[in-house]
């Protein structure tokens, strides 16, 4: 499996993606549900009606029938608002809510691509310190023959078989650990993937690449990062959404008018012969004193906008920062990487050395278990780091608003 692969089945299938594109779409249907409030309705309704008499008139000489045995009726009825000023401002609110939700969508999406970009490279170091605690192994199952034939030979003493044996046991408890961290990991890349991971996992070269190059300077790194960050623009909508809001209550201040239509129809004409029937109103409606609801809810809305532009002044505000310190990190992380490459260079001659020393007798068992403890631990730091150097990449490029791939959201 890739790198690009396992960053797109995150983003595509995770749930908290999933669940975050069925919030952004109930938020749109609240936008429909405002916009209703410019709409007319228009209702119908039927009655039917058993009578246990007929009531009837004598009209010129004419039976006029008042109410039948069976009576039907049906209405229609249409209600326009012709002009509420609290409609206005709720519906914009409803918009940007929208669009903010849509962002944090998108946002949520992102984040859950670069937890599973960091699990991806954390399952491959943690495979490589596998590899690396069964090299150790095999050093220690080869430096317990070496001791052994040296034993038989008389040119060593048991103990140097004993203190081999003991890092052949050390090796093998090295190695058991290591796996279950590996599988571990494996498991927490396959639930953040909704699949489990089957296979090699296949290093992201261009990205140690990248991760291995000098980073741009802090100016160019934090230029557009709050326009590109989807985090930082759906709380500048949600202020804008709130402001909006808290413009409502001042809004009643002021009268609504409004519309009705109904058209009846019966089966009853009584004494006017008419079966259909129908009127129109206009209505004005003036709510003068409302024992101050509508200023307490100003207050606080208003109150709250303020609170949410605040945090969001803090959020933008702390997105250099973090750039600065996502840039450190890297730069960290790279001179980690240098030191423990060639640690392990040295480790790995020296290794090298020490056996072939110790089977010219030149050497101890001891020494050479020493030599291949320090070489597994400069594995496990190369592993580590290098893959490290990736993530503080991850790290830098989630701080100036990019995705994993290094592309804008």
């Amino acid at each position: 499996m890739t790198f690009e692969r396992a960053v797109a089945l995150a983003s595509e299938r995770n749930e908290a993606v999933l669940a975050a594109g069925q919030i952004a779409e109930a938020a749109g249907a609240r936008v429909a549900r405002a916009r209703a409030f410019f709409l007319p309705t228009l209702t119908a309704s039927g009655t039917y009606t058993r009578r246990l008499r007929e009531s009837t008139r004598e009209v010129g000489g004419q039976t006029v029938v008042l109410q039948q045995f069976n009576a039907l009726g049906a209405n229609f009825t249409g209600r326009l608002t012709l002009f509420d000023a609290r409609g206005f401002p709720l519906y914009k609110a409803a918009k940007l809510e929208s669009e903010a939700s849509r962002l944090d969508a998108v946002e949520t999406r992102r984040q859950v691509s670069f937890e599973a970009a960091n699990a991806f490279l954390v399952t491959l170091a943690n495979q490589q310190v596998y590899q690396a605690a069964e090299q150790r192994l095999a050093y220690a199952r080869q430096g317990l023959a070496d001791a052994q034939a040296r034993a038989n030979a008389g040119l060593a003493s048991t103990n140097d078989v004993t203190r081999a044996e003991l890092e052949v046991a050390t090796a093998e408890a090295n190695l058991a650990a290591a796996f279950g961290q590996a599988e571990t990991s494996r498991l927490e890349l396959g639930f953040l993937l909704v699949e489990p991971v089957q296979g090699e996992l296949a290093p992201p070269e261009p990205l140690l690449t990248d991760a291995a190059r000098p980073a741009p300077a802090l100016e160019l790194l934090t230029q557009g990062a709050t326009d590109r960050r989807p985090d930082i623009l759906s709380a500048r909508l949600r202020v804008r959404s709130l402001r909006e809001s808290a413009k409502e209550p001042l809004a009643r201040l002021l009268p609504s008018l409004g519309a009705t239509a109904q058209y009846r129809l019966t089966n009853e004409a009584g004494l006017n012969g008419n079966v259909g029937d129908g009127f129109l109103t206009v209505d004005l409606t003036w709510n003068l004193f409302d024992g101050g609801l509508r200023y307490a809810d100003r207050h606080e809305r208003v109150a709250n906008a303020n609170a949410a532009e605040l945090n969001t002044q803090a959020s933008t505000r702390r997105v250099s920062v973090d750039i600065e310190q996502a840039r450190v990190s890297l730069e960290t992380a790279r001179a980690a990487l240098a030191q423990t490459e060639q640690a392990a260079r040295a480790a790995r001659k020296n290794a090298t050395e020490t056996g072939i020393l110790y089977r010219q007798g030149l050497s101890t068992a001891l020494t050479v278990a020493d030599a291949s403890l320090s070489l597994f631990e400069a594995e496990v730091a190369l592993a580590r780091n290098r893959y490290g150097l990736g993530v503080a990449l991850l790290g830098l490029r989630a701080a100036v608003g990019l995705n994993p791939l290094g592309k804008e959201p």
